[in-house]
């Protein structure tokens, strides 16, 4: 009878198991049904916006993602269909996800003199590493971030900068001299970028990392390296797009791993910054010869005398590490490849320079403004070559551009800066390299918004990286 009534038990416990499971099930069910009605609803939503804006053909599952084939020409395919479509169109990144992509000064002027928090896709991949600083964050926090932060790019703040940046390119070409003899190639941009490191270090930090001579020794530098190679290795990957996913997978494990490191040394450089300003103020040491970024993230206050607090403090200074060195070293490169490709430019450059140099082997903050015509290069070089191919924002409200045509609130907006440049309704002759396009007079004749190599509006924020 115990035996009967045990299995009578053991049945009901089966059955109550497979009604749970059943009903597990078919929440589950519900729950994935309800997400991808959604979906449809906001990609037909996306579609009705976009019949104002013709573009390129696009796949239904796809969208134009198969198109780019990540072999070097992707962003000249943008630049081809923008010669169909001159001002705008949409690109679709998989069935749900459209932006407006815009590649014209009367779009582009738009976009930029609003201040439109960035897009909630490519750029949340940086907030684990560099919080949410100057570059990613909104709203009422942005403004007081953006207020605090602008006296430490006063001229009077950045004049000094200028020898502590002369003194890291010594160092470079100190190095390149060396291996000239040795007649072998070797990458610019790596060495470049070594060099732009050690001059953010210094000026940021008041840090002498050593990090050109000691390349790969600094556990610093090489986290700041991994931090910057995975964060476009999620974005190139589509499936990391996904939190989960990037968690669990290699990569992810990495990036937590770098980001621990990145953040212990912030923390530490702005914890003993702290005890050298509090011993400064009690003249226990003698004050520097002038102020440094952090510096003046530590003095920043507002109008209730409130400053920024340890998270915020390392989020400003992570993202300036991130945004002043990577893309400066890209632009700096490509100046590098643009003159070496035309040799009269380089010629006249080099003139330019040693005449204003004399007897000096390193330039002074005075004279740059008396090489207007190696300007002109590097200003042509960032046209064709801008460091940041393309921004992107999501709309709070809903706007209206030049011609009369809108897209509403929520939608995702970006501009093709690599298009805009080498839009032909807009620059004459768009793939040739000509300084002469800089001269006053022929400046005069082109929108402002036709060149943003550093974006431009209220979300400037003297960073390539915008």
């Amino acid at each position: 009878m115990e035996l009967y009534e045990h299995g009578q038990n053991l049945k009901h416990l089966y059955v109550d198991s497979v009604h749970l499971y059943y009903l597990a099930a078919l929440l589950a069910l519900v729950f994935v049904c309800f997400k991808f009605a959604k979906l449809m609803i906001s990609r037909a939503q996306q579609i009705k916006v976009l019949e104002a804006f013709p573009g390129p053909p696009t796949h239904w599952l796809f969208g134009h993602v198969h198109e780019f084939k990540q072999d070097g020409t992707d962003l000249d395919k943008v630049v081809k269909w923008g010669e169909k479509y001159p001002q705008v169109f949409p690109m679709w990144f998989g069935p749900f996800t459209s932006f407006l992509n815009i590649h014209h000064p009367s779009y582009v002027k738009t976009i930029l003199a609003t201040t439109e928090p960035k897009d909630d896709i490519a750029y949340r991949f940086l907030i684990p590493w560099i919080g949410n600083g100057l570059l990613v964050s909104q709203g009422q926090k942005w403004f007081r971030h953006r207020r605090l932060l602008t006296p430490g790019f006063h001229y009077d703040v950045l004049k000094p900068y200028v020898k502590l940046i002369a003194d890291s390119t010594k160092t470079m070409l100190d190095k390149w001299e060396t291996h000239a003899k040795t007649e072998k190639s070797f990458d610019v941009f790596g060495s470049v970028s070594l060099m732009t490191l050690d001059s953010i270090m210094k000026c940021a930090f008041s840090c002498n990392s050593n990090c050109q001579t000691e390349s790969g020794t600094n556990a610093y530098i090489k986290a700041v390296y991994d931090l910057c190679t995975l964060v476009n290795t999620r974005f190139r990957i589509f499936p990391y797009h996904s939190e989960i996913l990037f968690h669990l997978s290699p990569h992810g494990y990495q990036f937590r791993k770098a980001c621990q490191l990145a953040h212990r040394h912030t923390e530490e450089v702005i914890k003993k910054r702290k005890e050298a300003l509090k011993n400064q103020k009690e003249d226990l040491i003698p004050k520097k010869r002038y102020l440094d970024f952090l510096d003046i993230l530590l003095c920043a206050s507002d109008e209730n005398q409130q400053g920024l607090s340890d998270e915020d403090l390392r989020a400003e200074v992570d993202t300036f590490m991130f945004e002043g060195h990577d893309t400066t070293a890209s632009g700096i490169s490509w100046i590098f490849y643009t003159l070496a490709c035309h040799s009269e430019h380089q010629q006249k450059c080099r003139e330019e320079i040693l005449q204003v140099l004399g007897d000096k082997d390193t330039m002074d903050w005075e004279d740059l403004a008396k090489i207007p015509y190696t300007s002109m290069c590097i200003k042509e070089s960032l046209r064709l070559y801008p460091p940041v191919p393309g921004i992107s924002r999501k709309l709070t409200k809903p706007m209206m551009f030049s011609d009369g045509r809108s897209v509403p609130a929520g939608f995702l907006v970006s501009v093709s800066i690599f298009g805009l440049h080498r839009n032909a309704t807009v620059w004459e002759n768009p793939n040739m390299f000509d300084p002469l396009r800089y001269l006053p007079e022929n400046t005069a004749k082109r929108s402002p918004h036709a060149f943003v190599p550093f974006s431009a509006g209220p979300r400037f924020t003297l960073f390539p990286l915008n």
